[in-house]
């Protein structure tokens, strides 16, 4: 019998491969990062559009009792029609106003320069200022105008970015309908990874907890975008009654910005002021009364009416928590401070609430 001839150490050479693997890894960790990035920021959009679309495909499967294959088409069908009207007739003419809006500035600079020097005649300021209200008139306007016009090109940038984006986008709707196809899977998985590595009481109180975190952000979310949307839809129909022009455009800005609590509706009345000012002062006061009396019926009436008592956080709480979001990430922070915020208010109250009990104090 030949004895079976055997590699010195071979036992060792899948150890060596992963350890080589891993070696190049960490030392181009820069480059690593930069690859997995782009993915993992297609994962997160994919789940983002896979949570707001879930509560729709629930209440068909209920209020229709369709089946999960065809909740998830039913809800897929609207979202993409939803997209298809967005980008076939909103966003073109969202983008045609604002190329006729720049191309318009430099006639509103002059329009708004000439209302300024015919009132300040009439009252016989411009006389004897010596012409220096004509040149600090100009110079006002001018930076208001560099501003607008840079944020107006930012936002059409924007759009033609998600032009070219549209391969992305198509992986990223995918992705997310698999993530609703199989979510009670995924929900299971992560269930039992919890209850696997983590103590019973402990991991009770961990899925109250997400339970919890999910009703916060789903109203919110949810309940923002529906009060958002009818808020831009009367303020287009209020603006068109007004004879505003860009009224389109306004609306928009009136809509996305009125997301964020407390500061959006200042942040979506002054850019609509500012350019209704340039070709009409008087149509202007009534576009920021317009505005303004919209946003206090949405603060009085729809607001509470469709989010409720939102996420249980006041008002002084929610302003802070938008200047730190702000501060964080820009804009998109400022809509997330506030579920974000209240999340760390539920885990707080908890273990304040544990640590008292165990002290024995009733506050």
């Amino acid at each position: 019998m030949f004895k079976e001839s055997k590699i010195p150490y071979i036992e060792l050479l899948p150890i060596i491969v992963l350890s080589f693997i891993l070696y190049k890894l960490i030392s181009n960790i820069s480059s690593l990062t930069e690859a997995i990035s782009p993915i993992i920021g297609i994962f997160v959009w994919a789940f983002c559009i896979a949570y707001i679309l879930n509560p729709l495909m629930i209440y068909l499967e209920k209020k229709l009792k369709l089946s999960r294959m065809w909740s998830l088409i039913l809800t897929y069908v609207i979202f993409i029609g939803i997209i298809i009207l967005i980008v076939t007739i909103l966003t073109p003419k969202v983008i045609s106003s604002v190329s006729d809006l720049l191309v318009s500035i430099p006639d509103y600079l002059d329009m708004a320069q000439k209302w300024i020097k015919d009132s300040a005649d009439k009252i016989e300021l411009y006389n004897k200022s010596n012409g220096n209200l004509e040149q600090k008139t100009r110079e006002i306007i001018e930076t208001v105008s560099k501003y607008l016009t840079k944020g107006l090109n930012t936002m059409l940038s924007s759009a033609v970015n998600v032009t070219f984006s549209f391969v992305k986008g198509i992986f990223i709707i995918i992705i997310s309908i698999y993530i609703l196809k199989d979510k009670n899977s995924l929900k299971r998985t992560v269930t039992r990874f919890i209850y696997a590595f983590t103590a019973d009481d402990k991991a009770d109180r961990l899925m109250d907890a997400f339970s919890e975190i999910n009703g916060i952000f789903s109203r919110f979310i949810l309940g923002k975008s529906l009060d958002s949307i009818i808020i831009g839809i009367l303020c287009f129909i209020g603006l068109k009654l007004l004879k505003v022009e860009f009224a389109l455009l306004l609306s928009v800005i009136v809509g996305i910005t009125n997301m964020i609590p407390y500061f959006g509706p200042f942040l979506g009345m002054v850019p609509s002021f500012i350019i209704t000012l340039f070709y009409s002062p008087i149509k202007a006061l009534w576009v920021i009364i317009y505005i303004f009396l919209l946003q206090q019926f949405d603060g009085w009436y729809l607001g509470p009416k469709i989010l409720g008592e939102q996420v249980g956080l006041s008002p002084i709480w929610v302003i802070t928590a938008i200047l730190i979001g702000q501060q964080v990430y820009g804009v998109l922070g400022m809509f997330l401070a506030v579920p974000i915020a209240a999340t760390i208010k539920i885990f707080m109250d908890k273990i304040i609430d544990r640590r008292l009990r165990e002290k024995g104090v009733e506050l």
